[in-house]
């Protein structure tokens, strides 16, 4: 019975947190979004409107549950509950700091690759139980761009491996404490940060979502709560994608440069930081950049994206190989 209580204290820990990002991840996207169309964000809820976020989720909340009449009603309301479930366990592996980790497991790096594939079941799921041409056409979009870019997301993050030695995350960050994955794998680096806009449906990459084309699409027909599970989803998968870009690349909780010891900051102040570049980098290509249109997206994924990825992650365990060999 101990053991319950503390996992599930182990949870809440985890889960309460990441929710609370997430609000605060809209309310900074709104805020720097304004400034950079020069105008005001939200500044009326709270002190220069910082409860910006708490006011929405209290208006989803009460707001009215519209079902579709024709709808398959049990996979309708299924759909966002899987989305959301999924955007939440993924956490369960990430190593926020030494040792401060949930489950620490050494097959870490599969674990996210396969809930990230099932998180494309959710919007499937979505766009075909509400029974409407503009969410069916949204989600099959959104199907196959996760898939295309999947698939370069995969050997960028095998080439990590193949320079860690391992699949654990801890031991993929504890690997760059001389010097960051950035350096070496750059162009990785540059690749891995594009296709994550893609992955998470993000502006330029956001046609399952096209307003002119599909309204809305595979949340078309949500409401109230059942939109904010997506919606949450949505933003927790950003955060997680840029977590687990600062763990391949940025070396995680470790200091920057290694210039400050871990015990004048903790490595989650240091994560965070790294988390919060990524947060940027999301919202400034949401403000700045025109939408793909969808041939040139698939174009960019399967003859550029996928060609790149594979034959830098053959270059460098060709690189690894000649080095084993020559110490050898």
């Amino acid at each position: 019975m101990l053991k319950i209580i503390i996992i599930i204290i182990k949870v809440l820990v985890i889960i309460i947190p990441v929710l609370i990002a997430v609000a605060f991840f809209t309310v900074a996207e709104r805020k720097i979004m304004g400034a950079i169309q020069r105008r005001r964000g939200p500044n009326v809820i709270g002190f220069m409107g910082l409860l910006q976020a708490l006011a929405d989720g209290l208006k989803l909340f009460v707001k009215e549950t519209t079902l579709p009449s024709n709808s398959n009603l049990v996979v309708f309301i299924l759909a966002p509950m899987v989305s959301f479930t999924l955007s939440l366990i993924s956490w369960s592996v990430i190593p926020f700091s030494y040792k401060l980790v949930l489950t620490d497991i050494n097959l870490g790096v599969l674990y996210l690759f396969a809930i990230s594939s099932l998180n494309v079941y959710g919007i499937l799921l979505a766009g075909w139980s509400s029974n409407s041409k503009y969410s069916y056409l949204g989600a099959l979009r959104s199907a196959a761009q996760m898939i295309s870019y999947e698939i370069s997301i995969g050997f960028i993050v095998l080439t990590v491996v193949l320079c860690a030695g391992s699949f654990n995350l801890s031991n993929i960050v504890l690997t760059q404490t001389k010097v960051y994955f950035i350096v070496p794998l750059l162009p990785m680096f540059i690749l891995f940060y594009i296709s994550m806009l893609a992955e998470t449906n993000r502006h330029p990459f956001d046609l399952p979502e096209a307003e002119a084309e599909l309204v809305s699409g595979y949340n078309v027909e949500y409401s109230s709560m059942t939109f904010a599970l997506f919606f949450l989803a949505e933003y927790s998968n950003m955060l997680l994608m840029s977590t687990f870009s600062s763990i391949l690349f940025l070396g995680g909780w470790l200091p920057l440069f290694n210039i400050f010891p871990l015990y004048v900051l903790p490595g989650t102040f240091w994560l965070s930081l790294k988390i919060a570049l990524g947060v940027v980098f999301f919202i400034l290509t949401r403000a700045t950049l025109p939408r793909y249109r969808y041939d040139q997206l698939m174009q960019l994924g399967w003859k550029s994206f996928l060609p790149l990825s594979l034959s830098f992650m053959l270059l460098t365990a060709s690189i690894l190989i000649s080095f084993n060999l020559l110490t050898n």
